[in-house]
Formats: C-alpha cells, structure tokens, sequence
C-alpha cells in the first residue's frame, strides 16, 4: 500500500499557508495613498512653480528660469536627502516624492550616502553612480536617437 505523494502533500501545505497569509496580510489603504501622493507632488510642483515665477519676474528669460528652477530643485531634494527629510517624506508620500526630479536626486544621493563600508572617497565615488549610471546612459541613447531621427527626417 503506497502513502500519499510528499510532493502533492507539499504544494497543499503552500497553498493553505498562502491562504492564511493572505487573510491577515493587512490592506494597504491604496486612497488614502493615492491622495497623499496626488498633494505632495502636487505641493512639490507648487513650489517649483513659485520659484520658477519669481525668477521670471526678476527678469529671466523663461528658458533661463526653467534651467535654474530644475537646478535649485535637484539641490533641494539633494539636500533634503543629505539631511534625511527627503527619506521620511518618501515613506508618506510615496510616488508624490519619486515622480519629481527632487526624486531623481533622492535617488542618486541616497546610494551616494551608503559609503560607510568603502569610505568616503571610493564609498561615494563607486555608489553614486550606481543608480545615476544607468539612467544617464539611458538618456544618452535616447537622446541620441531622438537627435539622428531628427536630422535624418529633417533632410
């Protein structure tokens, strides 16, 4: 007489843990973090907007302005990482925080931070890159075949 199959005995197990899991697992409140994202990049894009009019209104041309708002922005959200306030706003805010460059700069000034095992110099210098690497190289392509497809239609 041959017993039951481990292996089917096994995947049951999996499945009635699952099952459980998934009963106690908690709800995450998707509206209210939705709307939390919505009103912090919402709040984020306010204040660049404020910067950027008060810039124009000191007589910069808009494109300059633009150029100098995207610029203060990425120090702010820099700094704000450097002083571990961008990092809990992230936790509330989620998207809300990530969409805007201040969210890019989060991200390339966070792995920077991680330097404490190789040292500041090598630390900062190999971390810092391992986000910003990619994603300049990305843009390099892109940017690139942006250019030759408009030179080769613009002919």
């Amino acid at each position: 007489m041959e017993g039951p199959d481990p292996n089917k005995l096994k995947k049951i197990e999996i499945e009635q843990y699952n099952s459980l899991v998934q009963e106690v697992k908690p709800k995450p409140p998707i509206l209210k973090n939705s709307i939390w994202a919505f009103i912090v990049g919402g709040l984020i894009c306010v204040f660049a907007q404020i910067i950027n009019n008060y810039l124009v209104s000191k007589g910069m041309s808009k494109l300059d302005a633009g150029s100098s708002t995207s610029a203060i922005m990425i120090f702010l959200g820099a700094f704000l990482t450097g002083i571990g306030v961008y990092d809990e706003l992230g936790k509330r805010a989620g998207a809300g925080s990530i969409v805007p460059i201040t969210g890019f700069a989060n991200a390339i000034v966070a792995s920077a931070m991680e330097f404490e095992r190789e040292g500041y110099i090598f630390g900062v210098g190999a971390r810092i890159f391992s986000v910003a690497g990619p994603t300049l190289v990305f843009g390099f392509v892109i940017s690139t075949l942006i250019g030759l497809i408009k030179v080769f239609t613009s002919s």
